[in-house]
């Protein structure tokens, strides 16, 4: 392939309106389209957003976003035979406007194109719609499940979208089932047709104009049914939609060199993959067997030359989830991603604790597999939309079998989004509770779209659940042991790693501003200062803290440094079992330092600083942060320590 490089530097930018009679033009939101010359006939057109586009916790750095659409010139085949446009995964209804700008510079409006989906959700389908009002000889290309869901999709609309979808708001996360009529779904008037569909059932490769050929490869998961991805062999271009993405916003073709994105594509496949990880590991190792050159996900940089490293970090991330003695069968149906966007928090927080997700979509998981996580589960969540007053049938198809092999002695929980009323998670709930199951934790009731507290009380609601799998998993294991001593409490290794002694203090953060604002915070003795110049320190947080999703390279914080002889108030303080969503600062008279963050007034000293990198370590990240503010607020005092016998406990 040509250098990424020098088609970034031909990169055109449009700049318009977000959608039609929007108040929101480009210069409000920053969103815009750059068209990238890939190799001759091939053309990627990247959608910009420098803001956070959704609310779903994929989203949660808060980094913006892109979306990658490719377009390969009309033309004939080496054979002769003269072949469409054809235009692969193109976005959602978020960018419509810039997006059918650049299209239509690149295309003439009688263009009969093809247009290859790899991801089908309402969102998606409302820019189709437009795509074929402008391009009548259009023809969609999808997997056979993806069809299906078009032809679902394609007459209803998100309530409050408008005729026809044009103006859509940001939309749904890709699982869906079909609306069906409902309260919460509507017939959209005055819609273009259907277009023809061309479905791809298995493997299947077409040449293309140029000497390009495209092998199209079904690639379903419980949270993309309709996964489709693209590779062309000229080229090694692997279009790989989901997978491998990273909510990123950046007009460079690829990425400068593996660590500047690492960070963002864990969080994407912790956020996204991971409760789905067999399913990836498999999709992954055929992917794997392709002559790739290069990967350019649906979002995102593309992967020039550390695609094989990504690979394996795919397979290395998913192992972490596979070595869990636990599992938490997550079961869920969403008509507009919101249910799916509920289930993705839940599992996030599950998988933090160190608890394996098992995550089955219910329209789309066959009856057998159903049955085997239900009773594989040592807990059972489940979850769905309300559509006209109703749970969906795959929902109730799915509730009988829980009633009928679910294991009354495992914990269940029930979640679910509605517009209305939200029926849906009241049959689930009475169903569940008549049926003598106990309740992890009370229903869960969203009306349409989870916002970022929302989201994170979710997160703080699957952490929950694991440890307390966990806890019930120790419990279990002592009994039978018949109460001994843990082996590696007696590890003299263990009780000499006790003996590195800390300084007691607390970690307190702070993102967002006015009633959108979050925060957090934790008691930390693993801190240490690591250099002179810049000033920085290290600070080791554990996987399942919920101040961690707090805590990313760029995030600011601040270190409350305690004095010895008045620890004990705000060690009581924060190390008290908080419910999920609480507030941690509830009740304190804090100061703010000069960045915003909380400062605890009885505290020795204070330390603003920012996280600038991020080590994996077992079941801890280690943070490095540069110091960028400071004081002592008790030059007499001294410094509370931590003393401990055991390295194998706080």
């Amino acid at each position: 392939m040509p250098d990424p490089s020098a088609g970034a530097q031909a990169a055109s930018t449009i700049t318009v309106q977000v959608g039609p009679g929007s108040p929101a033009t480009a210069d409000a939101t920053g969103r815009s389209v750059i068209v990238l010359p890939v190799d001759p006939g091939l053309t990627c057109l990247r959608c910009l957003s420098p803001r956070r586009l959704r609310f779903e916790v994929e989203y949660g750095l808060e980094r913006g976003t892109s979306a990658n659409s490719f377009l390969f010139a009309a033309g004939s085949t080496a054979a002769g035979k003269s072949v469409p446009p054809v235009l692969v995964h193109p976005p959602g209804a978020s960018f419509a406007a810039p997006y059918l700008a650049a299209l239509a510079d690149l295309l003439p409006a009688d263009a009969s194109l093809k247009v290859i989906v790899g991801d089908v959700n309402p969102n998606r389908v409302a820019l189709l719609r437009q795509l074929a009002e402008r391009w009548p000889g259009l023809m969609l290309v999808a997997s056979n499940t993806g069809a299906r869901l078009l032809r679902e999709l394609w007459s209803q609309q998100k309530p409050g979208s408008g005729a026809g979808g044009a103006a859509a708001a940001p939309g749904p996360a890709p699982s869906q089932v079909n609306p069906g009529p409902a309260d919460e779904a509507a017939a959209a008037p005055d819609l273009p047709p259907l277009p023809p569909i061309d479905v791809v059932k298995q493997e299947v490769s077409r040449d293309l104009a140029g000497g390009h050929r495209l092998t199209l490869i079904p690639v379903p998961t419980p949270r993309w049914p309709g996964g489709l991805v693209a590779f062309e062999g000229r080229t090694g271009l692997l279009m790989s939609g989901k997978f491998f993405s990273a909510h990123l916003c950046g007009e460079t073709f690829a990425e400068a060199n593996p660590s500047s994105t690492e960070e963002d594509r864990r969080y994407y496949f912790d956020c996204l993959m991971a409760p789905m990880a067999r399913q990836v590991e498999a999709v992954v190792d055929r992917l794997d067997e392709l002559p790739i050159r290069t990967i350019a996900p649906g979002h995102g940089p593309a992967i020039a030359t550390s695609w094989r490293s990504l690979l394996a970090d795919y397979r290395r991330w998913g192992e972490s989830q596979g070595r869990s003695g636990l599992t938490v069968t997550l079961l869920y149906a969403s008509a507009y991603g919101n249910t799916a966007a509920i289930a993705d928090a839940l599992a996030q927080g599950v998988a933090r604790s160190g608890v394996r997700v098992e995550s089955l979509n219910c329209e789309f998981a066959p009856s057998e597999q159903l049955i085997a996580a239900i009773r594989a589960g040592d807990a059972l969540l489940i979850g769905s939309p309300t559509l006209g007053g109703h749970a969906p049938t795959p929902i109730v198809s799915a509730l009988g079998t829980v009633l009928a092999e679910g294991d009354r002695e495992k914990p269940v929980g029930v979640f679910g989004s509605f517009g209305w009323s939200g029926e849906a998670i009241d049959l689930l709930e009475n169903k569940l509770r008549d049926g003598g199951f106990r309740f992890a934790f009370e229903p869960i009731r969203v009306k349409f779209s989870p916002d970022p507290a929302t989201l994170r009380s979710l997160e703080e609601t699957g952490i929950a659940l694991g440890r307390q799998l966990q806890a019930e998993q120790r419990r279990s294991q002592r009994r039978s042991g018949g109460g001994g001593l843990d082996e590696s409490r007696s590890n003299p290794a263990v009780q000499a790693l006790g003996r590195v002694v800390g300084s007691l203090c607390v970690v307190t953060a702070r993102k967002g501003e006015g009633e959108a604002a979050i925060g957090g915070a934790m008691v930390a003795s693993w801190v240490s200062q690591a250099s002179f110049n810049p000033p920085g320190f290290t600070v080791a947080v554990a996987r399942e803290r919920a101040v961690e999703s707090l805590l990313h390279v760029g995030d600011r914080f601040a270190l409350n440094v305690l004095a010895a002889g008045r620890e004990t108030g705000p060690m009581r303080q924060f190390l008290q079992p908080f419910p999920p969503g609480a507030d941690r600062f509830a009740g304190l008279e804090l100061e703010a330092s000069p960045g915003g963050q909380p400062i605890l007034p009885e505290a020795l000293a204070w330390l603003e600083a920012q996280v600038t990198a991020r080590m994996e370590c077992g079941d801890h990240w280690i943070l490095y942060a540069q110091v960028n503010q400071g004081g002592v607020l008790d030059p007499a005092g001294t410094t509370a320590v931590h003393q401990r016998r055991s390295g194998a406990n706080y």
